[in-house]
Protein backbone atom coordinates (compact mmCIF):
# COMPACT_ATOMS: atom_id res chain seq x y z
CA UNK A 1 0.00 0.00 0.00
CA UNK A 2 0.90 3.95 -0.51
CA UNK A 3 0.37 6.72 1.48
CA UNK A 4 0.50 10.23 0.09
CA UNK A 5 1.82 13.18 1.86
CA UNK A 6 1.92 16.73 -0.53
CA UNK A 7 4.17 19.80 0.34
CA UNK A 8 2.33 22.90 -0.16
CA UNK A 9 4.96 25.55 -0.58
CA UNK A 10 5.16 29.19 -0.38
CA UNK A 11 8.44 29.23 -3.16
CA UNK A 12 9.47 27.48 -6.04
CA UNK A 13 11.35 24.04 -4.51
CA UNK A 14 14.82 24.57 -5.62
CA UNK A 15 18.09 21.57 -6.18
CA UNK A 16 19.26 22.50 -2.37
CA UNK A 17 15.77 22.35 -0.88
CA UNK A 18 14.78 18.81 -3.09
CA UNK A 19 18.48 17.61 -1.68
CA UNK A 20 17.84 18.67 2.18
CA UNK A 21 14.27 16.92 1.83
CA UNK A 22 16.10 13.85 0.27
CA UNK A 23 18.13 13.91 3.03
CA UNK A 24 15.62 13.16 5.29
CA UNK A 25 16.44 9.25 5.43
CA UNK A 26 20.32 9.88 5.92
CA UNK A 27 23.14 9.97 3.72
CA UNK A 28 22.78 6.30 3.06
CA UNK A 29 19.33 5.86 1.24
CA UNK A 30 20.07 5.53 -2.88
CA UNK A 31 18.07 7.96 -4.97
CA UNK A 32 17.31 6.94 -7.96
CA UNK A 33 14.57 8.42 -11.00
CA UNK A 34 11.20 7.37 -13.00
CA UNK A 35 9.21 8.37 -15.42
CA UNK A 36 11.85 9.93 -17.49
CA UNK A 37 13.31 11.70 -14.54
CA UNK A 38 9.91 13.42 -13.71
CA UNK A 39 9.72 11.32 -10.69
CA UNK A 40 12.82 11.21 -7.68
CA UNK A 41 12.66 7.95 -5.83
CA UNK A 42 14.22 7.42 -2.04
CA UNK A 43 15.59 3.76 -2.09
CA UNK A 44 17.00 1.08 0.03
CA UNK A 45 20.45 -0.32 -0.36
CA UNK A 46 19.30 -2.90 -2.91
CA UNK A 47 17.45 -0.26 -4.98
CA UNK A 48 14.30 -1.07 -3.49
CA UNK A 49 11.46 2.77 -3.63
CA UNK A 50 11.09 3.87 -0.28
CA UNK A 51 9.15 7.06 -1.20
CA UNK A 52 8.40 8.58 -4.91
CA UNK A 53 8.60 12.71 -5.39
CA UNK A 54 6.35 13.71 -8.16
CA UNK A 55 8.00 16.97 -9.79
CA UNK A 56 7.01 20.25 -7.95
CA UNK A 57 3.55 21.68 -9.69
CA UNK A 58 2.88 25.47 -9.76
CA UNK A 59 -0.65 26.33 -8.53
CA UNK A 60 -1.72 29.33 -10.39
CA UNK A 61 -5.04 28.59 -9.58
CA UNK A 62 -7.18 29.95 -6.78
CA UNK A 63 -8.70 26.87 -5.14
CA UNK A 64 -6.97 24.14 -6.57
CA UNK A 65 -5.89 22.89 -3.29
CA UNK A 66 -8.36 23.45 -1.01
CA UNK A 67 -11.02 21.66 -4.03
CA UNK A 68 -8.86 18.79 -3.79
CA UNK A 69 -7.58 18.61 -0.11
CA UNK A 70 -10.90 19.40 1.59
CA UNK A 71 -9.54 21.52 4.17
CA UNK A 72 -8.76 25.32 5.03
CA UNK A 73 -5.68 25.91 3.44
CA UNK A 74 -3.49 29.04 3.11
CA UNK A 75 -3.70 31.22 0.36
CA UNK A 76 0.15 31.30 0.07
CA UNK A 77 0.78 28.23 -1.42
CA UNK A 78 2.21 28.41 -4.94
CA UNK A 79 3.59 24.59 -5.59
CA UNK A 80 2.58 21.69 -5.27
CA UNK A 81 5.04 18.39 -4.18
CA UNK A 82 3.59 15.22 -3.92
CA UNK A 83 5.16 12.08 -2.43
CA UNK A 84 4.20 8.38 -2.44
CA UNK A 85 5.19 6.04 0.81
CA UNK A 86 5.50 2.27 0.04
CA UNK A 87 3.74 1.94 3.73
CA UNK A 88 4.94 -1.69 3.85
CA UNK A 89 7.85 -0.51 5.60
CA UNK A 90 6.79 1.19 8.42
CA UNK A 91 9.75 4.10 7.92
CA UNK A 92 8.70 5.02 4.40
CA UNK A 93 5.66 7.05 5.81
CA UNK A 94 8.10 8.71 8.19
CA UNK A 95 10.28 9.34 4.99
CA UNK A 96 7.64 11.15 3.15
CA UNK A 97 6.45 13.03 6.13
CA UNK A 98 10.27 14.23 7.31
CA UNK A 99 10.97 14.88 3.64
CA UNK A 100 6.93 17.52 3.08
CA UNK A 101 8.29 19.02 6.30
CA UNK A 102 11.69 19.92 5.38
CA UNK A 103 10.46 21.50 2.52
CA UNK A 104 7.87 23.49 4.29
CA UNK A 105 10.04 24.88 6.63
CA UNK A 106 12.99 26.09 4.30
CA UNK A 107 10.26 26.69 1.71
CA UNK A 108 7.51 28.34 3.79
CA UNK A 109 3.45 26.47 3.68
CA UNK A 110 2.32 23.48 5.13
CA UNK A 111 1.83 19.93 5.43
CA UNK A 112 -1.01 17.79 3.97
CA UNK A 113 -2.16 15.66 6.06
CA UNK A 114 -1.15 18.21 8.49
CA UNK A 115 -0.89 14.95 11.22
CA UNK A 116 0.97 12.76 8.62
CA UNK A 117 3.81 11.00 10.26
CA UNK A 118 7.60 12.49 10.72
CA UNK A 119 6.21 16.20 9.90
CA UNK A 120 7.30 16.62 13.80
CA UNK A 121 11.22 17.01 14.06
CA UNK A 122 11.98 16.69 10.39
CA UNK A 123 15.17 18.09 11.45
CA UNK A 124 16.36 15.06 12.83
CA UNK A 125 16.79 12.07 9.98
CA UNK A 126 14.46 8.87 10.20
CA UNK A 127 16.29 6.07 11.46
CA UNK A 128 16.09 3.87 8.33
CA UNK A 129 18.72 1.33 10.02
CA UNK A 130 16.05 -1.24 10.71
CA UNK A 131 14.38 -1.15 6.78
CA UNK A 132 13.70 -4.69 6.02
CA UNK A 133 13.34 -6.13 2.24
CA UNK A 134 10.44 -6.27 0.44
CA UNK A 135 9.26 -6.36 -2.94
CA UNK A 136 9.73 -3.20 -5.17
CA UNK A 137 6.00 -1.84 -6.33
CA UNK A 138 4.15 -3.50 -8.86
CA UNK A 139 5.11 -3.18 -12.25
CA UNK A 140 7.54 -0.09 -11.24
CA UNK A 141 4.42 2.32 -11.29
CA UNK A 142 4.80 3.99 -7.70
CA UNK A 143 0.86 4.55 -8.32
CA UNK A 144 0.13 0.91 -8.60
CA UNK A 145 -0.22 -1.21 -5.33
CA UNK A 146 -1.26 -4.50 -6.31
CA UNK A 147 -0.73 -6.15 -10.41
CA UNK A 148 -2.67 -9.27 -11.13
CA UNK A 149 -3.11 -10.26 -14.98
CA UNK A 150 -6.46 -8.20 -15.05
CA UNK A 151 -6.84 -5.38 -13.15
CA UNK A 152 -4.02 -3.12 -11.33
CA UNK A 153 -4.78 -1.90 -7.99
CA UNK A 154 -4.33 1.90 -6.34
CA UNK A 155 -4.93 2.28 -2.89
CA UNK A 156 -6.15 5.08 -2.16
CA UNK A 157 -7.22 7.67 0.67
CA UNK A 158 -8.04 11.29 0.24
CA UNK A 159 -11.04 13.71 0.65
CA UNK A 160 -11.23 13.46 -2.89
CA UNK A 161 -9.62 10.84 -5.64
CA UNK A 162 -8.08 13.44 -8.07
CA UNK A 163 -7.19 12.64 -11.46
CA UNK A 164 -3.49 12.89 -10.92
CA UNK A 165 -0.52 12.59 -13.20
CA UNK A 166 0.11 9.35 -11.24
CA UNK A 167 -3.55 8.35 -11.95
CA UNK A 168 -3.48 8.81 -15.43
CA UNK A 169 0.19 7.06 -15.80
CA UNK A 170 -1.78 3.93 -13.77
CA UNK A 171 -4.32 4.42 -16.59
CA UNK A 172 -2.43 4.38 -19.70
CA UNK A 173 -0.16 1.23 -18.28
CA UNK A 174 -3.27 -0.37 -17.63
CA UNK A 175 -4.97 0.24 -21.35
CA UNK A 176 -1.14 -0.69 -22.85
CA UNK A 177 -1.85 -3.95 -20.86
CA UNK A 178 -4.67 -4.69 -21.23
CA UNK A 179 -5.90 -4.55 -17.66
CA UNK A 180 -9.20 -2.76 -15.59
CA UNK A 181 -7.78 -0.25 -13.01
CA UNK A 182 -9.30 -0.49 -9.56
CA UNK A 183 -9.22 2.46 -7.12
CA UNK A 184 -10.14 1.25 -3.34
CA UNK A 185 -10.92 3.65 -1.00
CA UNK A 186 -12.52 4.30 2.87
CA UNK A 187 -16.22 5.00 2.69
CA UNK A 188 -15.28 8.71 3.13
CA UNK A 189 -13.80 9.35 -0.04
CA UNK A 190 -15.39 10.99 -3.34
CA UNK A 191 -14.04 11.24 -6.71
CA UNK A 192 -13.38 14.20 -8.90
CA UNK A 193 -15.99 14.24 -11.87
CA UNK A 194 -12.22 14.16 -13.61
CA UNK A 195 -11.58 10.50 -12.18
CA UNK A 196 -15.08 9.55 -12.66
CA UNK A 197 -15.01 10.08 -16.09
CA UNK A 198 -11.63 8.31 -16.30
CA UNK A 199 -13.38 5.05 -15.13
CA UNK A 200 -14.87 3.50 -17.82
CA UNK A 201 -14.21 0.40 -18.79
CA UNK A 202 -15.63 -3.06 -18.09
CA UNK A 203 -13.13 -3.67 -15.50
CA UNK A 204 -12.80 -0.03 -14.20
CA UNK A 205 -14.34 0.02 -10.82
CA UNK A 206 -14.20 2.63 -7.65
CA UNK A 207 -13.94 0.23 -4.60
CA UNK A 208 -15.30 1.47 -1.50
CA UNK A 209 -14.75 -0.38 2.02
CA UNK A 210 -17.57 -0.93 3.84
CA UNK A 211 -17.62 -1.97 7.74
CA UNK A 212 -21.20 -4.76 6.86
CA UNK A 213 -20.85 -5.51 3.29
CA UNK A 214 -16.89 -5.51 3.08
CA UNK A 215 -16.40 -4.16 -0.47
CA UNK A 216 -18.85 -2.15 -3.30
CA UNK A 217 -18.56 -0.07 -5.99
CA UNK A 218 -18.91 3.33 -5.23
CA UNK A 219 -20.76 3.85 -8.62
CA UNK A 220 -23.17 1.37 -8.62
CA UNK A 221 -23.67 -0.16 -5.35
CA UNK A 222 -22.72 -3.41 -6.25
CA UNK A 223 -21.38 -5.70 -3.40
CA UNK A 224 -18.04 -7.08 -4.45
CA UNK A 225 -15.32 -9.50 -3.73
CA UNK A 226 -12.03 -10.40 -4.55
CA UNK A 227 -12.18 -13.37 -6.98
CA UNK A 228 -9.58 -14.63 -9.65
CA UNK A 229 -7.15 -11.43 -9.04
CA UNK A 230 -9.90 -8.63 -9.59
CA UNK A 231 -12.78 -7.10 -7.23
CA UNK A 232 -15.80 -8.31 -9.22
CA UNK A 233 -19.65 -8.49 -8.22
CA UNK A 234 -20.73 -10.77 -5.59
CA UNK A 235 -23.73 -13.15 -6.10
CA UNK A 236 -26.14 -14.04 -3.18
CA UNK A 237 -28.43 -17.37 -3.42
CA UNK A 238 -30.53 -16.74 -5.86
CA UNK A 239 -27.43 -15.68 -8.27
CA UNK A 240 -28.15 -12.13 -8.07
CA UNK A 241 -25.85 -9.02 -7.09
CA UNK A 242 -26.58 -7.48 -3.82
CA UNK A 243 -26.58 -3.83 -3.66
CA UNK A 244 -24.71 -2.71 -0.48
CA UNK A 245 -26.97 -1.02 2.40
CA UNK A 246 -23.94 2.34 2.66
CA UNK A 247 -24.73 2.88 -0.80
CA UNK A 248 -28.49 3.10 -0.68
CA UNK A 249 -28.67 5.36 2.39
CA UNK A 250 -28.94 8.36 0.21
CA UNK A 251 -30.62 11.91 1.08
CA UNK A 252 -32.50 14.32 -0.88
CA UNK A 253 -30.34 17.84 -1.69
CA UNK A 254 -31.58 21.04 -3.20
CA UNK A 255 -28.23 20.90 -5.08
CA UNK A 256 -28.10 20.69 -8.56
CA UNK A 257 -25.56 19.95 -11.74
CA UNK A 258 -26.31 21.04 -15.17
CA UNK A 259 -23.81 19.40 -17.16
CA UNK A 260 -23.15 19.37 -21.13
CA UNK A 261 -21.66 16.61 -23.41
CA UNK A 262 -20.47 18.83 -26.14
CA UNK A 263 -18.87 18.01 -29.87
CA UNK A 264 -17.35 19.94 -32.31
CA UNK A 265 -15.23 19.86 -35.64
CA UNK A 266 -12.78 21.97 -37.11
CA UNK A 267 -10.60 22.73 -40.27
CA UNK A 268 -7.21 22.30 -39.53
CA UNK A 269 -6.68 25.69 -40.21
CA UNK A 270 -3.22 27.65 -39.29
CA UNK A 271 -5.10 30.13 -37.40
CA UNK A 272 -7.39 27.71 -35.64
CA UNK A 273 -7.55 28.46 -31.79
CA UNK A 274 -9.38 25.43 -29.68
CA UNK A 275 -11.31 25.91 -26.64
CA UNK A 276 -13.57 28.34 -27.92
CA UNK A 277 -16.74 26.35 -27.20
CA UNK A 278 -15.87 25.31 -23.65
CA UNK A 279 -15.28 28.99 -23.05
CA UNK A 280 -18.66 30.51 -24.65
CA UNK A 281 -20.58 26.92 -22.56
CA UNK A 282 -18.46 28.35 -19.18
CA UNK A 283 -19.24 31.40 -19.53
CA UNK A 284 -23.49 30.78 -20.22
CA UNK A 285 -22.99 27.79 -17.14
CA UNK A 286 -21.49 30.15 -14.41
CA UNK A 287 -21.32 33.89 -15.82
CA UNK A 288 -17.64 34.06 -15.87
CA UNK A 289 -14.44 31.86 -18.33
CA UNK A 290 -12.78 29.29 -16.85
CA UNK A 291 -9.98 29.77 -14.08
CA UNK A 292 -7.18 27.21 -14.86
CA UNK A 293 -6.62 24.25 -16.76
CA UNK A 294 -4.02 21.08 -16.66
CA UNK A 295 -2.86 17.76 -18.07
CA UNK A 296 -4.32 16.44 -14.58
CA UNK A 297 -5.46 17.49 -10.96
CA UNK A 298 -4.85 20.03 -9.64
CA UNK A 299 -5.16 21.75 -12.94
CA UNK A 300 -1.74 24.29 -12.54
CA UNK A 301 -1.82 26.28 -15.13
CA UNK A 302 -4.07 29.78 -15.35
CA UNK A 303 -7.13 29.54 -18.69
CA UNK A 304 -5.47 30.13 -22.04
CA UNK A 305 -6.70 28.67 -25.03
CA UNK A 306 -3.37 29.73 -27.12
CA UNK A 307 -1.04 27.54 -25.02
CA UNK A 308 -4.44 24.33 -25.08
CA UNK A 309 -4.10 24.83 -28.87
CA UNK A 310 -0.55 24.50 -28.89
CA UNK A 311 -0.55 21.88 -26.43
CA UNK A 312 -2.87 20.00 -28.85
CA UNK A 313 -0.59 20.79 -32.25
CA UNK A 314 2.54 19.17 -30.10
CA UNK A 315 0.97 16.35 -29.23
CA UNK A 316 -0.64 15.23 -32.78
CA UNK A 317 -1.63 13.16 -34.34
CA UNK A 318 -1.88 11.12 -30.71
CA UNK A 319 -4.99 12.63 -28.88
CA UNK A 320 -4.78 15.46 -25.82
CA UNK A 321 -6.98 15.38 -22.96
CA UNK A 322 -6.97 17.91 -20.61
CA UNK A 323 -9.18 18.88 -17.08
CA UNK A 324 -10.64 22.61 -17.26
CA UNK A 325 -11.60 24.22 -14.04
CA UNK A 326 -13.76 27.12 -12.55
CA UNK A 327 -12.77 29.30 -10.00
CA UNK A 328 -14.13 28.57 -6.17
CA UNK A 329 -16.74 30.72 -6.38
CA UNK A 330 -17.83 29.43 -9.67
CA UNK A 331 -17.96 25.96 -9.24
CA UNK A 332 -17.01 24.38 -12.64
CA UNK A 333 -14.89 21.56 -13.73
CA UNK A 334 -14.72 19.69 -17.80
CA UNK A 335 -12.49 17.26 -19.20
CA UNK A 336 -11.87 17.95 -23.16
CA UNK A 337 -10.38 15.66 -25.54
CA UNK A 338 -9.36 16.92 -28.65
CA UNK A 339 -8.05 14.20 -31.45
CA UNK A 340 -7.01 14.80 -34.91
CA UNK A 341 -8.80 12.52 -37.31
CA UNK A 342 -9.76 12.49 -41.08
CA UNK A 343 -12.67 14.92 -40.51
CA UNK A 344 -10.39 17.74 -39.16
CA UNK A 345 -9.89 18.56 -35.44
CA UNK A 346 -12.40 17.43 -33.11
CA UNK A 347 -13.15 18.30 -29.47
CA UNK A 348 -15.28 16.27 -26.65
CA UNK A 349 -15.81 18.73 -24.16
CA UNK A 350 -18.15 17.21 -21.11
CA UNK A 351 -18.52 20.61 -18.85
CA UNK A 352 -20.62 19.81 -15.64
CA UNK A 353 -21.46 23.39 -13.44
CA UNK A 354 -22.22 23.60 -9.60
CA UNK A 355 -25.89 25.26 -8.07
CA UNK A 356 -26.71 25.39 -4.46
CA UNK A 357 -30.12 25.70 -2.90
CA UNK A 358 -30.47 28.96 -3.70
CA UNK A 359 -28.50 29.23 -7.03
CA UNK A 360 -31.00 28.99 -10.62
CA UNK A 361 -29.35 26.94 -13.14
CA UNK A 362 -29.05 28.92 -16.44
CA UNK A 363 -31.27 26.54 -18.44
CA UNK A 364 -33.02 29.43 -20.35
CA UNK A 365 -29.84 30.24 -21.83
CA UNK A 366 -29.02 26.39 -23.43
CA UNK A 367 -30.91 27.58 -26.62
CA UNK A 368 -29.08 30.46 -27.09
CA UNK A 369 -25.89 28.98 -26.18
CA UNK A 370 -26.53 26.03 -28.85
CA UNK A 371 -27.13 29.14 -30.98
CA UNK A 372 -23.47 30.18 -30.86
CA UNK A 373 -21.88 27.01 -30.74
CA UNK A 374 -23.50 26.40 -33.98
CA UNK A 375 -22.45 29.92 -35.26
CA UNK A 376 -18.77 30.17 -34.12
CA UNK A 377 -17.57 27.00 -32.90
CA UNK A 378 -18.23 24.28 -35.41
CA UNK A 379 -20.75 22.40 -33.19
CA UNK A 380 -21.70 19.02 -34.47
CA UNK A 381 -24.00 17.88 -31.09
CA UNK A 382 -24.78 18.94 -27.41
CA UNK A 383 -26.73 16.85 -24.89
CA UNK A 384 -27.96 18.90 -21.58
CA UNK A 385 -28.46 17.15 -18.31
CA UNK A 386 -29.75 17.98 -14.88
CA UNK A 387 -29.44 16.38 -12.23
CA UNK A 388 -30.49 16.45 -8.04
CA UNK A 389 -26.57 15.99 -6.95
CA UNK A 390 -23.42 18.10 -5.06
CA UNK A 391 -22.92 21.29 -6.36
CA UNK A 392 -18.81 20.71 -5.29
CA UNK A 393 -18.52 18.67 -8.10
CA UNK A 394 -17.60 15.58 -6.71
CA UNK A 395 -19.00 11.88 -6.74
CA UNK A 396 -20.10 10.56 -3.24
CA UNK A 397 -20.09 6.85 -2.84
CA UNK A 398 -23.75 6.68 -2.26
CA UNK A 399 -26.84 6.47 -4.87
CA UNK A 400 -27.29 9.62 -6.34
CA UNK A 401 -30.51 10.19 -8.76
CA UNK A 402 -29.99 10.08 -12.41
CA UNK A 403 -29.58 13.23 -14.65
CA UNK A 404 -32.89 14.40 -16.47
CA UNK A 405 -31.97 15.15 -20.23
CA UNK A 406 -33.46 19.32 -21.07
CA UNK A 407 -31.88 18.98 -24.50
CA UNK A 408 -30.57 17.48 -27.80
CA UNK A 409 -28.84 19.57 -30.18
CA UNK A 410 -27.48 18.57 -33.63
CA UNK A 411 -25.09 21.13 -35.54
CA UNK A 412 -25.79 21.87 -39.59
CA UNK A 413 -23.56 19.18 -41.00
CA UNK A 414 -25.47 16.06 -39.20
CA UNK A 415 -28.98 18.30 -39.81
CA UNK A 416 -28.11 17.61 -43.68
CA UNK A 417 -27.11 14.29 -43.54
CA UNK A 418 -30.19 13.44 -41.39
CA UNK A 419 -32.32 15.90 -43.52
CA UNK A 420 -33.41 18.74 -43.38
CA UNK A 421 -37.21 18.19 -43.98
CA UNK A 422 -37.00 15.07 -41.53
CA UNK A 423 -35.14 16.89 -38.61
CA UNK A 424 -37.08 19.67 -38.51
CA UNK A 425 -40.85 17.04 -37.56
CA UNK A 426 -39.41 15.01 -34.61
CA UNK A 427 -42.03 13.27 -32.17
CA UNK A 428 -41.80 15.88 -29.16
CA UNK A 429 -44.25 18.26 -28.27
CA UNK A 430 -42.22 21.33 -28.52
CA UNK A 431 -41.19 22.12 -32.12
CA UNK A 432 -37.16 22.35 -32.86
CA UNK A 433 -35.53 25.56 -32.37
CA UNK A 434 -33.39 26.25 -35.45
CA UNK A 435 -29.59 27.50 -34.95
CA UNK A 436 -27.36 29.10 -37.24
CA UNK A 437 -27.61 30.04 -40.95
CA UNK A 438 -31.48 29.24 -42.32
CA UNK A 439 -29.96 28.13 -45.44
CA UNK A 440 -27.73 24.84 -43.34
CA UNK A 441 -29.56 25.56 -40.09
CA UNK A 442 -28.64 23.28 -36.78
CA UNK A 443 -31.58 22.08 -34.36
CA UNK A 444 -32.21 22.70 -30.33
CA UNK A 445 -34.62 19.95 -29.26
CA UNK A 446 -36.22 20.89 -25.87
CA UNK A 447 -37.01 17.32 -24.03
CA UNK A 448 -38.13 18.34 -20.56
CA UNK A 449 -38.21 20.67 -18.08
CA UNK A 450 -35.21 18.64 -16.07
CA UNK A 451 -38.00 17.86 -13.23
CA UNK A 452 -38.63 14.07 -13.78
CA UNK A 453 -37.43 11.01 -15.84
CA UNK A 454 -39.78 12.16 -18.90
CA UNK A 455 -36.99 13.64 -20.78
CA UNK A 456 -35.46 10.04 -21.26
CA UNK A 457 -38.28 8.75 -23.01
CA UNK A 458 -38.39 11.83 -25.34
CA UNK A 459 -34.47 11.44 -25.84
CA UNK A 460 -34.86 7.60 -26.69
CA UNK A 461 -37.78 8.88 -29.06
CA UNK A 462 -36.23 11.65 -30.47
CA UNK A 463 -32.96 9.37 -31.24
CA UNK A 464 -35.27 6.60 -32.69
CA UNK A 465 -36.85 9.20 -35.40
CA UNK A 466 -33.17 10.94 -36.55
CA UNK A 467 -31.43 7.55 -37.11
CA UNK A 468 -34.51 6.75 -39.69
CA UNK A 469 -32.91 9.00 -41.64
CA UNK A 470 -35.04 9.11 -45.38
CA UNK A 471 -32.37 8.09 -48.36
CA UNK A 472 -31.86 11.41 -49.68
CA UNK A 473 -31.23 14.62 -47.44
CA UNK A 474 -33.20 17.48 -48.83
Amino acid sequence: MTKDVIALTERMPDAWSVLAGLLAGGPELQVRTAGEGAVIQLCDQQGRPLVSIEAPLPLQVPGEAARLLGARLDDGARWWVEARAFTAIPQAELLAGAFAARLTTLLGGQVWPPNAPGTTGPSTPVDTSTITAVPAPAAAQPAVDVLTDHVAVILQDRPVIPATSWLSEALRATVDSDRGLQIVTPGHCRLSLPTRTLLHARRDRWVVQDERDGYYDGLTGAVLRWRDGAFAPAKDSNGKTPIAAAFAEAQRTDERQLALTIRTLHRPDADLVLGGAAEAAWRVLTGAPPAGWGTAEPATLPWSRKQLTSLAYQRAPKPTWTVIVGSPDHPAIATLRILRTPKGVEEEIILTAGYGPNDKPPVDGLAGLADKLVRQHGLTSMLCHLREARHDLTAPPHFERPPVPLAFVVGPQEAREIGLDHARRPPLLQSPVELGASAQPGFYYRLSEGHSQDGWAALEALMRHLKARPDTAK
